[in-house]
């Protein structure tokens, strides 16, 4: 089964039982985990990115899973950089619920540049003073404001703070920065999980509840304590701003875990829509559960495809 793929790709939804897959198909590949979900990269978040903890992660080698401080903006460039750093020699099962990584493994990436909050602050504050933004790119990138309706304030946004940021377009900026896949066609196999949506949403709620009882709010306590900026990757993660409003003393508990629910919910959907658009082509399988999704890695012709 391992010789005759480079690397197994286990996507679906949050909730979904991705990681207790990847440890099985990676015990029965001699292969390694590879995070792919870019809350699971931070180291603070431990609980809440429901990370694999120690023991989970005893019995098979797991990279790339809580290495990144939370005051650090990770991108997928960043991550596809990561994973070139990874020891040879083994198979490696990915699995994650982000999809853009998945397409950046399989597609390969065009990067857009990193950008300075000052400068994206400066520009946001221009927008909601009413200058008209549209204007502002097409005398500065012709071409790229021909490519915006006026009314797609954030691109229109991004494209502007590139400009400033870079002294070129970013469609100039973006010729000399694509990278192309890590793993080319034919030398992976991809299952998408995708469980019963009354069922998710279920162990969703649950785990939520779960996470609460294991020590989640403690975990944004002590992020909340360094003082990070709200528009940090971390500080989005799904549950943080409520439990942080609740410590804040302006939500009861119960709210802040209804609504972090909710949102996890919110993303699973996101998570749905996404994979339909890209991961349902050649050399992904969609699977209800895990035992299905085993038999398809390690013998594709038996999947529904």
């Amino acid at each position: 089964m391992a010789g005759e793929v480079e690397a197994f790709l286990i996507a679906g939804p949050t909730a979904s039982g991705k990681s207790a897959l990847a440890v099985r198909l990676a015990e029965a590949c001699g292969g390694t985990v590879v995070n792919a979900d870019s809350m699971q990269v931070y180291r603070d978040l431990a609980i809440l990115s429901a990370r694999p903890d120690a023991a989970e992660q005893a019995g098979v080698p797991h990279h790339l899973f809580g290495f990144v401080d939370g005051a650090q903006e990770f991108t997928v460039g960043a991550w596809l950089r990561a994973v070139a750093t990874l020891p040879p020699g083994r198979p490696r099962v990915f699995v994650g619920g982000t999809g853009l990584y998945f397409k950046a493994l399989t597609e390969g990436l065009v990067e857009t540049p990193p950008v300075p909050l000052e400068i994206s602050a400066a520009i946001a504050a221009r927008a909601a003073g009413g200058e008209d933004l549209h204007a502002a790119l097409a005398r500065l990138d012709p071409e790229g404001a021909a490519r915006l309706a006026p009314a797609d304030s954030p691109r229109i946004q991004r494209a502007l703070a590139v400009r400033e940021a870079t002294g070129t377009s970013l469609a100039q900026w973006q010729v000399g920065h694509s990278q192309p896949p890590v793993l080319a066609p034919g030398s992976w196999r991809g299952v998408f999980l995708a469980p019963a949506r009354e069922t998710l949403y279920q162990r969703i709620d649950r785990r939520f509840e779960q996470m609460i009882g294991q020590g989640a709010l403690q975990e944004v306590a002590a992020l909340r304590a360094r003082g990070l900026p709200a528009n940090r990757g971390v500080m989005k993660a799904h549950g943080v701003p409520h439990l942080i409003r609740h410590l804040a003393g302006a939500m009861a508990l119960e709210e802040a875990i209804r609504l972090g629910q909710q949102d996890t919910r919110n993303y699973a959907k996101r998570q749905f829509t996404w994979a339909r658009k890209f991961m349902a082509g050649a050399g992904w399988a969609w699977c209800e559960g895990a035992d299905e999704a085993l038999r398809v890695l390690k013998h594709p012709a038996t999947g529904s495809g």
